[in-house]
């Protein structure tokens, strides 16, 4: 139909519903149609030229509406809204998002006893988004004498921010209030720079997440994938690695890209996505920011930092672990969207599961465990060259603040955990001793040293596989929950 200067998709009308799977389905026909216009539309555009009609689809949206505070179980930190008034959120990617919508959904409708209408929103599909991964459209955006934006309407920055985050959002034109913690339009982005980023389709994160700073885990990464495929009992079923490489037997060749991305990830897969990823972030508190503002809007269950360090008593040995309970935050890539005086907490399941799986892999526990691990707080900087600064400033910060290590990511990955509501934890392995003489220099590493670092990422899966076996409302803290919640995790 044509509607003012644009022509627009299909209009259909709003449905309720009180069963999830049927809610999610309509959801999925609703954003079907609209893509697929778009997509019909940008074949007619590369066919004719034509710059004298405007194209517009929207994304469906997900509304509830309650009129009484709900009797939710207080144990609860996501599933229920927060008082009386109506509720939405914009949807993309209904087939990617299908259990997540559909878990969510079905907890509204039980916690508040109602039904959730599903209909188009007002808010227009970016051609871009629409067209995803078509190289149709990276390929014109390269041409002088084509404009997208005079046909379709293209990403909206002012639309892609993330206040419903940091602030709780504010009530929609109509007076609705957030339902979830992003838009359609936030995750799209995000969607795209992951693939962007990574070398791999979003479809292949798994719902647990580890991040590291060295290649060296990427191996040995893989040599466990291999030995989890080549045993049947295991659960994994499927090996992905940057690229969109997959193997499914231990005996099959994976080959490189040509060009490693900026954040190299590699996915070990089970049927129901609870798996394990692995992204290598590189060095700095910029990267470790990027890779979790888009790795958010996939709602992980819980991401650790697996990363090498420097320590910073003269006590610890290279290749000690480090268990972060704190956080000194000189990243600053964070300060506008959580300020430092926010204390970021540690959270009892994720520490218990990382320290029990300490004492798996090292067979030490109790008292002997000290030997080879320190609990603390972790400091994280935006400085990689900072021993060479003038000791006496960095140094005293750090003894004041009881720091036992010292790294550019963890507290990055941690704080944005928290900012976003995605369980977190930091395992570290101490690489060098600035303070005390022990560099990081070729040779230095000892036996000792490059057998924990084995062992480092295997207590990394270890401690995601005993979270994934805690009931999910368990692993999802309520200290990660503000004031008013969106109702979706």
């Amino acid at each position: 139909m044509t509607t003012g200067n644009y022509n627009t998709s299909t209009t259909a009308d709003p449905k309720t519903f009180t069963d999830a799977e049927a809610a999610v389905s309509y959801l999925q026909e609703l954003y079907d149609t609209s893509v697929n216009f778009l997509r019909d539309a940008f074949d007619r555009f590369l066919a004719d030229g034509k710059h004298d009609t405007r194209y517009r689809a929207f994304y469906p949206q997900v509304r509830i509406t309650t009129t009484s505070y709900a009797s939710i179980d207080s144990r609860l930190a996501f599933g229920h809204v927060a008082g009386p008034g109506t509720y939405t959120t914009t949807i993309t990617r209904p087939d990617l998002f299908k259990n997540y919508l559909e878990q969510q959904i079905k907890l509204l409708i039980e916690n508040h006893e109602v039904s959730v209408e599903i209909s188009f929103s007002d808010t227009p599909i970016p051609v871009h988004f629409a067209m995803a991964a078509d190289s149709r459209v990276s390929g014109q955006g390269a041409s002088s004498d084509i404009t997208l934006r005079d046909v379709f309407d293209v990403p909206d920055l002012s639309t892609t921010n993330d206040n419903i985050a940091n602030t709780g959002g504010d009530p929609a034109a109509d007076g609705s209030m957030p339902l979830a913690p992003f838009t359609a339009q936030r995750v799209d982005y995000s969607l795209a720079r992951l693939a962007h980023y990574t070398a791999t389709d979003p479809s292949h994160f798994q719902n647990y997440v580890l991040f590291t700073n060295y290649q060296f885990y990427v191996e040995e990464f893989e040599s466990y994938a291999r030995s989890q495929l080549g045993d049947p009992s295991s659960g994994y079923t499927e090996f992905v690695a940057t690229g969109n490489a997959s193997i499914t037997r231990a005996d099959q060749v994976l080959t490189p890209p040509d060009k490693l991305p900026q954040m190299p990830t590699y996915h070990l897969k089970r049927k129901d996505g609870s798996g394990i990823t692995l992204v290598n972030i590189g060095v700095g508190p910029s990267n470790a920011k990027t890779a979790t503002d888009h790795i958010a809007v996939l709602r992980p269950h819980a991401w650790l930092m697996v990363g090498h360090c420097a320590g910073l008593r003269n006590s610890q040995t290279l290749g000690d672990f480090v268990l972060a309970h704190a956080y000194l935050r000189e990243d600053h890539v964070l300060d506008d969207d959580l300020p430092v005086w926010v204390p970021i907490p540690a959270l009892a399941e994720i520490q218990t599961s990382l320290e029990r799986a300490v004492a798996d892999v090292t067979q030490l526990s109790g008292y002997e465990l000290k030997r080879v691990m320190r609990t603390g707080t972790v400091a994280t900087i935006d400085n990689r060259n900072w021993e060479l600064r003038d000791q006496s400033g960095p140094v005293q910060r750090l003894s004041q603040s009881r720091a036992i290590a010292l790294d550019m990511e963890s507290a990055t990955i941690a704080a944005n955990g928290y900012r976003f509501r995605v369980p977190y934890g930091t395992l570290l392995c101490v690489s060098d001793k600035p303070l005390h003489g022990e560099l990081k220099l070729p040779g230095m590493a000892s036996d000792f040293y490059r057998t924990q670092v084995t062992r480092h990422l295997l207590i990394g899966i270890r401690a995601m596989e005993r979270l994934r076996e805690m009931p999910l409302e368990r692993v999802h803290s309520r200290k990660l929950r503000s004031f008013d919640e969106t109702a979706f995790l």
